[in-house]
């Protein structure tokens, strides 16, 4: 791994990085639902972060030093990071509240327009849908995961991208056709999307 940067501290950390990578090349690279991840996840400019934090504060002070470190830092050796909470707001209401606080925290760096926030979570629930809707799974990962992103890329990525605005209702419609079943074939490696 030569550009990508681990944040291991625990021996654990590496089966939650190695479950992360496995839900990237899986369901956000191999469903195409971000067509813009697998040209950074191939050049290994991904931080990864397991944060080894348990309370919504402790999270914020993490979240404040990965923004820092990203925003300083050599797009061409990290671009993105995950900074993954396995031990912190497994509650999705309780994830959705730290949003709020993540985005003033964001705000507060005077990062917005440099850097953005975008949220996974295990239980993820869009607004309007029921928890077990397939539509959900677009944003459902391993771990509660705080992705942060340049601007700059998101922009040039978007550029390259004709479609970009499509891409959320492209996902839905991938994740109906796969239904349940077939989101957990394809994220044990057992059978193709079909998402033509």
């Amino acid at each position: 791994m030569s550009s990508a940067t681990y944040s291991v501290t625990q021996p654990a950390d590496a089966a939650i990085i190695a479950a992360t990578r496995q839900w990237l090349e899986r369901a956000v690279i191999g469903l195409n639902l971000c067509p813009f991840a697998k040209s950074v996840y191939v050049k290994e400019q991904v931080r990864y972060v397991v944060s080894p934090v348990t309370e919504a504060p402790e999270v914020m002070d993490d979240l404040e030093r990965e923004l820092r470190l990203l925003a300083d830092a050599d797009p061409a050796q990290i671009d993105t990071t995950l900074l993954i909470l396995p031990h912190a707001v497994a509650d999705f209401l309780d994830f959705n509240d730290l949003l709020y606080f993540a985005e003033r925290l964001l705000a507060s760096l005077r990062l917005e327009g440099t850097l953005q926030i975008a949220s996974f979570h295990p239980r993820y629930q869009f607004a309007g849908t029921e928890p077990d809707d397939i539509e959900n799974y677009t944003n459902r990962a391993p771990y509660p995961i705080l992705h942060l992103l340049r601007e700059d890329s998101i922009a040039r990525a978007v550029a390259a991208f004709p479609d970009a605005a499509d891409i959320y209702e492209r996902n839905q419609a991938v994740m109906r056709r796969l239904g349940h079943d077939g989101w957990r074939r394809w994220m044990a490696g057992d059978d193709a999307p079909g998402n033509g």
